[in-house]
């Protein structure tokens, strides 16, 4: 694998948990596009549509809906897919490694056994300080706690 840039506290955003499902369930979750839509959204919002190509330069889409009915498009390039341990993916680069118009961030998802469970790992790595600070105020760490959670109870169910 490739390796990973030092986590830097001033750019970068982490969750880091151990969940009681096995990696490959949690690997299905992140790459399967009917699963993506139960868990991918923190409810009351929901994903309402998502496209997957697993492959380096392969595309990422999804769309949330607010409560409120509003509708938020999100497209993004995979740089990495180390099946069942690494998903590296940002929306910095359309599907071919096409620059986007706004990057964001770059995702890092690391999944680890942990006797029957997982170490699940999800690093948000932005290009400076107050990106990554408009990301937290956002939500990051209860957003993707309250996902990571829906995740676990989704595969839960397979």
């Amino acid at each position: 694998m490739t390796p990973l840039a030092t986590f830097d506290p001033a750019l970068d955003l982490v969750l880091e948990r151990v969940v009681d499902v096995p990696r490959r369930l949690v690997w299905a979750a992140w790459t399967t596009p009917e699963l993506v839509k139960q868990w991918f959204a923190p409810k009351p919002w929901t994903t309402t549509h998502c496209e997957i190509d697993l492959r380096p330069g392969g595309h990422f889409k999804t769309t949330m809906r607010s409560p409120e009915g509003e509708e938020f498009p999100n497209a993004g390039c995979y740089l990495e897919v180390v099946p069942e341990e690494r998903l590296v993916f940002t929306d910095a680069l359309l599907p071919g490694y096409r620059p986007a118009p706004e990057p964001f961030f770059t995702g890092v998802i690391t999944l680890e056994t942990v006797g029957a469970g997982t170490r699940y790992v999800a690093r948000a790595i932005h290009r400076d300080p107050d990106t990554r600070e408009r990301h937290a105020q956002m939500g990051f760490s209860d957003g993707w706690g309250v996902a990571l959670d829906q995740l676990v109870a989704t595969v839960k169910g397979l």
